[in-house]
């Protein structure tokens, strides 16, 4: 029997919780994430699942688009007197004043339209794939940051903790391990819920199965829970040592974040955190009826603003803002067009969010395009696979080479500039950051068939067809092209009147989504 499915058929899962005193701490694994940075720079990533799929056309609105938005979703919209401004075309829900807040103060950020290929609408199966970074057609058992762990410190959990990594490498907040830090053989975080009621789970040393496949199981095990005990030593260490200096509001995530703030400032050298937010799966009663602005939506977000607020705040009053970064994830965005009840379905692509000292005010990426017609089922479309948000992540702020990253994530990464920390291997591959690729089809609206143009310099081009369903129809062209103008023809006869789209992607930063529509 092999050591994983020894583990589950006692019920305690590689990379699952042990319960201790009412909260998880994992079997361990050990942390590669970090070792490709500079031990004095001592960097911290905590994300943020926002879990159920968030509505993100009524968290970053995309004004230029309102007049449709307006037909396609008036009984959920916020009122464009009450959006609060974030640029000429952006604008926030209101109860985002927090996050309006940091943004002007250059601590927080935004990229647009994130999402991956040939969408997968399920909760469980689109988080999967979230957390394992794997295409929507493969089923990976590791995360994308416990890949990067297990391939920085080989052969844990053996000898781990010790002098030099004495500290867990990731804590989830909460009572289930995140699958993001899953490592090929168990999880590098562990889970707490309250750092200072932490006790240690019994160990015993019988040797009575010595020799014997069992007895190999058991002993991993007990090496597991010794680890545990010993990592809640530090945990509750350091949560003596640590302190909070800002007013956190009276939330579970404002709690969590609270005392990952604690942890960091009492000076545990853990280097993810992950703290998670859910009830955005708003079907119904997203909005309360002749009132947008109220309602169950605007109770996450302004929960969301609020504590991520407080957080940051926190770091700044303790002089620690430079050494994290957060960001923001969820399964899916919703549909454009809402529902009967004042609510929203699974769609495809939203916006990412990013706050720490290096996001600054970054907005990454094109408004969404909002037909005057939609179909009830169509998403925004992507524009940035989020394998390439993580990758970039990985190589800004833990200065990760972009050839590792490929082999962590894919072959097709390319780097997006999300933060402006960037280290030198990160920074040479910021060109074009501001370069027009003028993507476009003529005709539009077409009947049969069209020609699509657009501008590349001399590198590798990905051009695809995508439904609205964010499904991947054609890939038109994936070679390398010289730079100039070039146009390709694509033949659509076969193709259901409804509104389809251009992804183009390029060697550099420059991805962008156009709309192309078929006439009725």
């Amino acid at each position: 029997m092999k050591r994983r499915d020894f583990l589950r058929n006692m019920g305690v899962a590689v990379g699952g919780p042990i319960l201790l005193n009412g909260f998880g701490l994992s079997a361990l694994a050990k942390s590669r994430l970090f070792s490709a940075i500079n031990d004095d720079e001592d960097r911290v990533l905590v994300l943020i699942q926002l879990n159920g799929g968030n509505d993100g056309l009524n968290t970053l609105i995309p004004l230029d688009q309102y007049d449709n938005l307006v037909t396609v979703r008036g009984n959920i919209l916020i009122p464009e007197a009450n959006i609060l401004p974030l640029t000429d075309t952006l604008g926030l829900h209101p109860k985002l004043s927090g996050m309006k807040t940091m943004f002007e103060d250059g601590k927080l950020g935004f990229i647009q339209n994130v999402g991956y290929p040939n969408q997968n609408r399920s909760h469980f199966r689109s988080i999967e794939i979230w957390a394992s970074g794997s295409p929507a057609n493969e089923y990976w058992t590791s995360g994308w940051a416990g890949r990067y762990l297990n391939q920085q410190y080989p052969g844990y959990p053996e000898d781990y903790p010790n002098t030099d990594f004495p500290d867990p490498f990731a804590i989830t907040m909460g009572f289930l391990v995140s699958e993001t830090c899953q490592g090929p053989v168990s999880n590098f975080a562990i889970t707490l819920s309250d750092p200072f009621t932490l006790s240690n789970l019994a160990e015993w040393n019988t040797d009575e199965y010595a020799g014997t496949l069992f007895g190999e199981e058991l002993a991993f095990v007990r090496e597991s829970i010794s680890l545990t005990n010993q990592y809640s030593t530090q945990i509750h260490a350091a949560a003596n040592l640590g302190s909070n200096q800002a007013n956190y509001p009276d939330t579970e995530l404002a709690n969590q974040l609270k005392n990952v703030a604690l942890l960091i400032s009492g000076g545990l050298k853990t280097k993810i955190y992950t703290v998670s937010l859910g009830g955005f799966d708003t079907h119904g009663d997203q909005v309360v009826e002749g009132s947008p602005t109220t309602g169950v939506h605007a109770k996450l977000l302004d929960t969301l603003s609020g504590a991520i607020k407080a957080f940051q705040d926190d770091l700044v009053a303790q002089g620690l803002q430079d050494r994290v970064m957060g960001m923001t994830f969820s399964e899916f965005g919703r549909q454009i067009r809402s529902n009967g009840s004042y609510g929203t379905d699974h769609g495809t692509a939203a916006p990412l969010i990013l706050f720490g000292a290096c996001t600054e005010g970054i907005v990454l990426g094109d408004n969404p395009i909002i037909a005057e017609d939609v179909a009830v089922q169509e998403g925004v479309p992507m524009q940035y696979d989020f394998r390439d948000v993580y990758g970039s992540v990985l190589m800004d702020w833990f200065n990760v080479p972009k050839a590792t990253v490929k082999t962590l994530l894919y072959e097709g990464f390319h780097y997006l500039p999300v933060t402006t920390c960037g280290t030198p291997d990160s920074v040479r591959e910021r060109p074009g950051i501001g370069d027009s690729i003028d993507l476009g089809n003529f005709p539009n609206p077409f009947t049969g068939s069209t020609v699509i143009r657009f501008q590349t310099k001399d590198e590798w081009v990905r051009l695809s067809v995508l439904d609205g369903m964010g499904q991947e129809l054609a890939v038109l062209v994936d070679r390398k092209f010289n730079a100039g103008t070039h146009e390709i023809p694509f033949n659509g006869r076969e193709l259901p009147a409804g509104n389809y789209y251009l992804h183009l992607k390029l060697e550099g930063v420059r991805q962008k989504t156009a709309l192309m529509v078929r006439a009725r």
